[in-house]
Order: structure tokens, then sequence, then C-alpha cells
């Protein structure tokens, strides 16, 4: 077990300000593998003292240098891929190639797209009489989640770096580890001192005292959605900006026409991939009741062959949520097809990879957030009953539709009322903007619509 020491601010490590730890345990057999400081008021207030400091020049920095930061940074994420893909499977416990592939990959992307774009956007345009400039909306205060835990940071830092703003990222308790060695890779790529800042700790004190912190211009939280709540009410309560990437319960609708085999055998895949631990994932598959029987029956075989390479989910709490939905859904009268409650080892938090049939719209598994590796089969009568299952829930993140004509299946996503429709399996896109309608959030991420939640605008007239 290695006993980490200290916060990255202001460009060096230096001592937490209290003696509190956090253990980080491995989710696959529950062996505590590390420790880091659980930050503290003091520690949050540094970091964004030294956040504040760093903006002036970091803001006045040409775009063009600020590029080459992230240029530098994304070459760095790139040489250290095994290593950060290694610490995040230690942490999260999803499977190392997964780990490679997602965890260490996708940041990779985002970082590099974040490089281009801050070389090739128009920080300042002309609009009749008037030049507008779009500016660092300053400070920000970013809250990230653990079930992607360097994708999250990456998806809120190379942003806010592109647009000349400074940071301070408070990473999941659960997931330190990446996000430190995140912070040695910011150090080496040449980003400078107080630029960014990485406090651990606690979400209920390091994760309020930087929403509540007044020298805070901007919060970006990703997680949950009771939690984005309050920190969307303490933001608007200080007239701060704020963006929210919360939950979801993502509908894949299986129109008629569809090829069914491999709809519902991605659908799974989707579902089952980081242990289901996904706020886009397609929780709920929607299918013809003319098909729903063979349905059914691919999706239980599909799941069925994942076992225990999917991974275990992230904390003992986690694992006893998403049981606890498997026994409400049964006791509701969906029925299992695949997987269930039960334990399929003795040590670690691993959940069996679960498909219900007869599910109803009403019932629990079909309306809350599981965050687990449970899947809802649903019926439908014809369209317009798909749409109002699909569009019959608080969230409103992603989805997907799959017919045999593409144009079939687009006139059906236009109808859906969600942030992202992926049309018979089309691919993650990292300059596309993420992010939900309805309870799923506030504002986007990635590409060009990311990178404007991080600016504010001043006109000049001439």
């Amino acid at each position: 077990m290695k006993a980490h020491d200290g916060m990255y601010i202001d460009g060096t490590w230096r001592p937490a300000a209290g003696s509190g730890v956090i253990e980080v345990v491995n989710p696959a057999d529950e062996e505590v593998i590390a420790t880091v400081p659980a930050g503290t008021v003091e520690d949050v207030d540094a970091a964004v003292r030294a956040a504040r400091a760093a903006l002036p020049a970091w803001a006045a920095t040409p775009p063009a240098e600020r590029a080459a930061r992230l240029a530098a940074l994304r070459d760095v994420l790139l040489a250290r891929r095994e290593e950060i893909a290694e610490t995040v499977t230690a942490e999260l416990g999803s499977p190392l190639k997964l780990s490679q592939t997602v965890h260490a990959g996708v940041p990779v992307a985002v970082a590099g797209s974040y490089a281009e774009l801050a070389a090739t956007y128009a920080f300042e345009e002309r609009v009749g009489n008037s030049t507008v400039l779009h500016e660092p909306v300053g400070v920000v205060g970013a809250i990230t989640p653990w079930n992607y835990p360097l994708h999250q940071i990456v998806a809120k830092t190379a942003p806010a770096l592109a647009a000349g703003c400074t940071l301070v990222v408070k990473p999941a308790e659960d997931t330190p580890l990446v996000a430190r060695l995140f912070a040695d890779a910011v150090h080496e790529a040449g980003i400078p001192a107080g630029v960014f800042n990485l406090v651990t700790g606690l979400g209920p004190v390091a994760g309020q005292a930087l929403a509540e912190h007044p020298d805070v211009d901007l919060v970006s939280f990703t997680g949950s959605t009771a939690v984005g709540r309050r920190i969307g009410a303490i933001a608007t309560g200080m007239v701060k900006r704020v963006a929210l990437e919360l939950g979801g319960k993502s509908a894949n609708v299986i129109l008629p026409s569809a090829d069914l085999s491999r709809a519902v055998n991605v659908g799974v895949a989707n579902v089952m991939s980081n242990s289901g631990q996904t706020c886009s994932a397609w929780t709920r598959m929607l299918v013809h009741r003319d098909r729903y029987e063979e349905a059914v029956e691919l999706a239980a075989a599909a799941a069925g062959k994942y076992g225990d390479r999917i991974g275990p989910v992230v904390n003992a709490r986690q694992r006893d949520r998403v049981r606890g939905y498997i026994e409400k859904g049964t006791a509701e009268g969906a029925r299992i097809v695949a997987g269930g409650p039960d334990a399929p080892r003795e040590k670690g938090y691993w959940v069996r990879p679960t498909v219900f049939a007869d599910v109803t719209p009403e019932m629990t598994v079909a309306q809350e957030e599981i965050f687990g590796p449970v899947l809802s089969v649903l019926r439908y009568d014809d369209e317009d009953d798909a749409l109002r299952i699909a569009n019959g829930t608080v969230y409103g993140l992603a989805g997907a539709v799959w017919a045999g004509d593409e144009a079939e299946a687009v006139a059906f996503a236009r109808r859906m009322d969600t942030g992202q429709v992926d049309i018979n399996g089309g691919r993650f896109n990292p300059l596309a903007p993420f992010g939900g309608y309805k309870q799923s959030g506030v504002g986007r991420e990635l590409g060009a619509h990311g990178l404007t939640e991080y600016l504010q605008t001043k006109s000049l007239q001439f």
C-alpha cells in the first residue's frame, strides 16, 4: 500500500492542511491499495487563491501558446497510457483492455481535440458595428466522478485551459490515483504554476467548499442528479455559472425493420461496458411486441457470455444499491432472464450481468438510474407508443435508434427528448456536444460547444 501525501497547488505538491486520509480500495478484491489526503476547506482555499493569482497571465497567453501546452499534455498522456490504464484498473476495477482503450485512450483524443480547437477557434468576431470578444469565464471549480475518472477530468480541464481559464479539480474519492497522475502530466507538459490545481477530498467537505467558494466563477460538476441539484442551487444563489452533467435512463429503440440480432447484441454490450457505470448507457431496450420474445432470448444469451469479464462495480455501497434494484425489479413483477441479485464471488464488489423481461414503463427499474450492469427490456405497440415510453422519464441524456433504413431511424431520433442519439450503432465522436435534456443536466461538454461553456462575451461597439 502506498501512502500519497500532498495536494498539487501552485505548481508543486504541498502538504495537506489536515491529517485526514482517504483509503483507496481495489474493487476486485477489497484490498486497500493506497491512501490520499482528505482535503479541507483550507486546502480548497489555497488552491483557489493559486488559480486566481495565475488567471491574468494565463488568460492573456496567446491561444496558439495555450494550444501548444495542450498538445504537450496530450503527448504526455499518450506516453503514460499504460500507467494510466493500470491505475484505473486498480482503483475502479475495470478490465485492463477497457482501461487501455477507453479510460486511457479517450482522454488522449479529447486533449488533442482541444489543442486543435484552441489554435483555430475564433476568440474574436465582427458583428455589424461591433467586435465580440470571447473571454475566459475565470476560475473554474471542477468536481468529477469515479466512473470515467480521467476522461471526466480531461473533458473539463482541456476546454477550460483552451479558453484561458484556470481551475481547481476535486476528483471522486474512489478514484483519486489517476487524478494525481494527471497532475504530474500537467506539470510535465509545462502548464504554468497555478493554472491547474488538484485537491483530493470528500464531496461534502472539499467538493462543497469548492462549489461555495466566492472566488470560483464557474462550477462544473458531473455526477448524480441529486448532488447536481444541490450544487446548482449553491451556484445559482451566488450568481455564478454552472455546468451539470447528471444522470440518465437512456432508451435503445429497436424499430421493427432493424437487424434485431445486431441491435440487441450491441445494446447489451453498451449496458455491460464499464459494469454499467455509464450515465449515457442504453439501460431501457424497447422492442416491438411482435419481436419481443426473440429479443429477450437474444439479450439473455448475450448477457450470459459476459460473466466476470465486465469487472466489479466501484464500491460496496454501489454493489448493494445495484442488487437492491434487482430485487425491487423482481418484487414489482419483472422477470429475470439473465443474472440476478446473488453474489458471483465472495470477495470484491461483483454484480451479475442482469437482464429483466416483462418490464413496464412505470416500474422502478424502468424509471430510476441503477448505474450497474442491469438491462430492462420493454415492449411497445407502435412508433408513437415507443416514443411515449422513450421520452417517459425525467432524464434525457442519450439514446439509440435502430432501423433497416437510416432515414427512418433519424426521423424517430428527431422526436426523442435527449441530448445524443446513436443511429444504427453510430460511433462516439469526441467533437460532438455531450449533455442532456431535462434532469440530465445543464450545458454541454466536448468539442466547440464544450469550449463555449468556459467563455463569456464582451461587445465593443464602433
